[in-house]
């Protein structure tokens, strides 16, 4: 796949996630910090963000078939992407804050 093929899948990838996320957000008036707060047992605290999943598949991409490879790569960028975009472009101008916790309150 070219780079530009691979930079236009990622750019689209990454906007249908953020459409996704705002619409859970803003839409579905869905807070991940509350929704999601009955997990904190199991992650000692840590909020775990779909922009840490995503980066998690980026590296696993360097491990996998060449047929995988760019899939997950687009995958995990465009996740990771999403998340940067979510909380430090949409949240920060919707809300004032970026409200980006590493742990939960």
């Amino acid at each position: 796949m070219s780079k530009s093929k691979l930079l236009n899948k990622t750019i689209v990838l990454t906007l249908l996630i953020e459409i996704v996320t705002v619409f859970f957000r803003f839409g579905l008036k869905m807070k991940a910090r509350e929704s999601t707060k009955a997990i904190a047992g199991l992650t000692f605290g840590l909020r775990i963000h779909h922009g840490y999943i995503g980066l998690l598949i980026m590296a696993a991409s360097a491990f996998l078939n060449e047929k995988y490879k760019q899939y997950a790569f687009i995958a995990g960028t465009a996740m990771f992407l999403s998340d940067l975009i979510h909380h430090f472009i949409v949240l920060k101008l919707a809300t004032g804050s970026p409200e980006f916790d590493i742990f939960y309150k």
